[in-house]
């Protein structure tokens, strides 16, 4: 599990196509060496993946990833670039302050960044969740976006999803790759994980 609070930026160095859809991509990082043993989970851009392997080129370290068809198809780690920066955080520990909330790392589908406006030192975005998580999205409730924790400011529906607004301070804005968002930008969307167990037993109703 995760916070959603971004450690590091790191930065795509490679992607290789794999088998099936698959892909591989390689991460340059500052991320410390205890949180880059083989099979250690870091999240990147609010996705959960396994480090397969990791290496060093001078002071540049660097991290690999196997990215399956599933997670590609679900998140947007199919259309990252080579050169592409990207939000990092290492898997919480026991006794770690939770300083953001409770997320997974499994990315619940993508959204659309359709305004970027300042306010102030702050900055107001408002983005676009697609059908299947509009129901999920609550008024001051929690959502990892790219992996960042954050807190609703509102939510709108649409026809066709759900439109939600959220406060980014300039700390935020600096540490993570939210600063350099525009309209049209695609994002991981993870809703609080608890909305997803109650809509679950929504849907199935009492017991039989």
């Amino acid at each position: 599990m995760f916070t959603g609070i971004v450690t590091h930026i790191g930065n795509v160095r490679r992607i290789r196509p794999g088998p099936g859809g698959a892909l591989r991509m390689e991460v340059e990082s500052g991320l410390p060496d205890s949180a880059l043993g083989i099979g250690d989970s870091v999240a990147h851009d609010g996705c959960c993946l396994t480090v397969v392997e990791a290496g060093a080129e001078g002071d540049t370290r660097w991290h690999a990833l196997d990215v399956s068809a599933e997670t590609v198809s679900r998140t947007t780690l199919g259309v990252w670039q080579e050169g592409q920066a990207v939000n990092l955080e290492a898997a919480a520990r026991f006794g770690d302050a939770i300083g953001g909330h409770h997320v997974l790392g499994h990315v619940d589908g993508c959204g659309i960044v359709e305004t970027v406006e300042a306010r102030g030192e702050d900055t107001l975005l408002a983005i676009d969740a697609p059908a299947a998580l509009a129901p999920l999205i609550a008024e001051k409730g929690s959502i990892a976006v790219d992996g960042v924790s954050l807190t609703v400011n509102g939510v709108t529906d649409l026809e066709d999803g759900a439109r939600f607004t959220i406060n980014i301070i300039p700390h935020t804005s600096k540490a993570t790759v939210i600063g350099g968002y525009h309209p049209g930008r695609r994002v991981n969307l993870e809703i609080d994980p608890l909305a997803r167990y109650v809509a679950r037993l929504l849907a199935a109703g009492p017991p039989k």
